[in-house]
């Protein structure tokens, strides 16, 4: 009598025995954007304690320039085109891998 309701539950369609799709995989979560970047107004970087002191640490002497209320409205990026060859690619992204670390 077992082998016969075993039999017939096989064969009724949409029973508990069918099998169901695995649920798909949650998706990545993306990375959260960094908070400073080399596009991000100096002003803004200065105004956090560690953006100041990744500006400090890879640009001396800039925030106290005289000309800095000037230029302090523009980002690192656009600055490099006023600065005479002194916002090297090199400068630039040794700063933008440090500002990218704070969170």
């Amino acid at each position: 009598m077992n082998k016969l309701l075993i039999a017939a539950l096989l064969a009724l369609p949409g029973t508990a025995l069918a099998q169901t799709a695995p649920a798909p995989a949650p998706a990545a979560t993306p990375a959260p954007a960094p908070k400073f970047t080399l596009d991000t107004p100096i002003q803004e970087i200065v105004a956090d304690a560690q953006g100041k002191a990744v500006i400090d640490k890879n640009l001396p002497g800039m925030i106290g320039l005289p000309q800095y209320d000037m230029f302090k409205g523009l980002s690192l990026n656009q600055l490099k085109a006023y600065s005479d060859g002194k916002l090297t690619d090199e400068i630039l992204a040794k700063t933008a891998t440090d500002l990218a670390a704070i969170k």
